[in-house]
């Protein structure tokens, strides 16, 4: 493990991201519409891509189409905020493919795509009255990202490595990301991803957390799944025992950070009520990882960390429009973080 010193700066301040390129498609519907589907509400689903035209013929909304993907949404955040910024994956040789790619390059993000015939991942993401959103996944051309090509180099001068928790499904891949991440120098940062991950890949999770992982992110239901307790302050400690530096996400009621024994209570931002929750996991951890490589102390990364999930549950999808992002970095330079 490297040392975390919240206090300093890391060598260089760039942060990369390995995971699945998938373009997401929203649609706003009933509980009974996820009900009629069999579906329990939040977490993921894998599906095949038929599965998910047929959902969206019992629907009569029109979905929005944007770029996403966990790792790549935390990426984009990164290099909104103004950091160095890469993204690492797999898309297909098509047109979705190529419209995702330049959106990338228009959010200041660094590229890094192997490429196949197979058409390019997608995720639709059934969002409740309550804002909740719960996913069904067609990894498509992601699944082919080959282990054998993951190799360091694609991890050079990265501060922070941002290792999808998807990427779990696939343990031969997860072993390279984190061998070749880590043999770069970089933390290493993993996101439980959702509970149905960590349910199915617990044997994977329990071997490589406490050998890799430097950073480790996992919300409320997350967090109850890997460590099998539902307190909140238990599940904490426990995440704690296996990384330097452990958050737990509470969404609507703030995250607390644990590190070197100390815990760290870190409140939301307030406001409006959340429209769509797609993103603000991914954009929360744009901002706090954002803060470590540049230096900022935990209460202000984690502070930052909630404005940027503030902003991204009031729009639909997992992108902060221009205003949001000026909000951002006014606050920022208010706070001398700029």
């Amino acid at each position: 493990m490297i040392e975390i010193n919240p206090h300093k700066p890391l060598k260089g301040n760039r942060i990369t991201g390995i995971g699945s390129a998938l373009v997401d498609l929203l649609i706003h519907e009933s509980d009974a519409f996820l009900t009629d589907l069999g579906k329990e509400k939040g977490g993921m689903t894998l599906v095949e891509s038929r599965d998910i035209d047929l959902i969206l013929e019992k629907t009569r909304q029109r979905p929005m189409v944007v770029p996403g993907g966990a790792a790549c949404n935390t990426i984009v955040g990164v290099g909104q905020l103004g950091g160095g910024a890469r993204f690492i994956g797999q898309r297909g040789e098509d047109e979705p493919g190529q419209i995702y790619q330049k959106a990338l390059e228009k959010c200041r993000v660094e590229p890094v795509f192997y490429t196949s015939s197979t058409p390019t991942g997608r995720v639709l993401s059934v969002i409740t009255p309550d804002a909740q959103r719960s996913m069904f996944t067609c990894l498509g051309a992601s699944t082919e990202l080959n282990p054998k090509e993951v190799t360091p180099v694609l991890f050079g001068d990265t501060a922070i490595a941002v290792i999808e928790g998807y990427l779990l499904f696939n343990p031969d891949l997860m072993m390279a990301c984190l061998e070749s991440a880590t043999r770069a120098g970089a933390l290493i940062a993993l996101d439980l991803a959702s509970f149905e991950v960590v349910e199915n890949t617990r044997p994977l999770l329990e071997k490589i957390v406490g050998r890799y992982v430097d950073i480790l992110i996992a919300n409320e239901d997350e967090a109850r799944a890997y460590t099998g307790h539902a307190n909140e302050e238990m599940a904490l400690d426990a995440l704690a025992a296996q990384a330097p530096l452990a958050v737990l996400k509470k969404g609507a009621r703030g995250s607390c950070l644990a590190h070197d024994g100390n815990i760290i209570e870190v409140s939301p931002k307030t406001g409006n009520p959340a429209m769509d929750t797609t993103g603000a996991g991914d954009l929360w951890a744009a901002g706090f990882l954002f803060g470590l490589a540049h230096g900022f102390s935990l209460e202000n990364s984690g502070t930052l960390a909630s404005l940027l999930g503030y902003e991204v549950c009031q729009v639909v999808g997992a992108h902060i429009p221009d205003a949001g992002w000026q909000r951002i970095h006014a606050f920022m330079k208010e706070r001398e973080l700029a």
